[in-house]
């Protein structure tokens, strides 16, 4: 326990907090618009039905990711992947914002926009549409969360299990809030890109390192 209060472990704790803030706060985002085309009766089941799916996937990538990233070289494929995540990312912060409110106002049930009806502006959808975009989604962003906060812990056990659980916590009862709160106040998700850039670039060095040898050895 003491090792969770120790300098490295604080600070992997900060990283894991902010990822998790800022990779939920982005999947609630996905699942809104995706949802965002419903009519209202639809809307609030496919949300629902997306959280859910979202923390269950969390739980089960947790289970098989940290035992994978034991395998040499996959630490560095995962270092990989969050550099694609960090794209994918600045990508989506330099887009049009609109999208984000109509998100936004899905998740929430109110007119952020102002423009007197709820996510009226979104692409129309059948239910079926939807979800597959939800599966899809929570699938991908799942994985990423997961790999992000293994590779950010690293060797402190007691913080990969805390992100973990915080992970699958703000899915599963405050994403609509971290969402509005990443949509109203964009340097938080600057943040957490850099610090998922961090730990990418990270973990491609420690993966590097793992695999030198064996390259060598070929």
């Amino acid at each position: 326990m003491t090792d969770f209060f120790s300098p490295e472990a604080m600070t992997a704790l900060m990283q894991v907090i902010m990822i998790d803030l800022v990779l939920a706060g982005d999947n609630a985002i996905v699942i809104g618009l995706a949802a965002a085309g419903l009519p209202k009766e639809q809307r609030r089941n496919a949300i629902v039905v997306g959280i859910i799916a979202a923390a269950v996937l969390r739980i089960g990538f947790a289970a098989a990711t940290t035992q994978l990233l034991q395998i040499v070289g996959l630490l560095f494929a995962g270092g990989l992947l969050l550099l694609w995540v960090c794209w994918k990312m600045w990508r989506e912060l330099r887009q049009n914002h609109a999208q984000e409110a109509q998100a936004i106002e899905a998740l929430s049930e109110s007119d952020v926009d102002y423009d007197g009806v709820v996510a009226g502006k979104a692409p129309r959808k059948t239910l079926a549409q939807a979800t597959w975009q939800i599966i899809i989604a929570d699938v991908s962003m799942s994985l990423d969360n997961v790999l992000a906060v293994a590779g950010a812990a690293r060797e402190h056990p007691n913080v990969l299990i805390f992100g973990l659980v915080l992970s699958v916590a703000l899915m599963g009862i405050a994403a609509n809030l971290i969402a509005n709160l990443l949509q109203k106040h964009r340097w938080i998700a600057y943040v957490g890109l850099v610090v998922i850039l961090y730990v990418a670039g990270d973990m491609i060095y420690r993966g590097a390192l793992e695999l030198l040898p064996h390259v060598g050895g070929a």
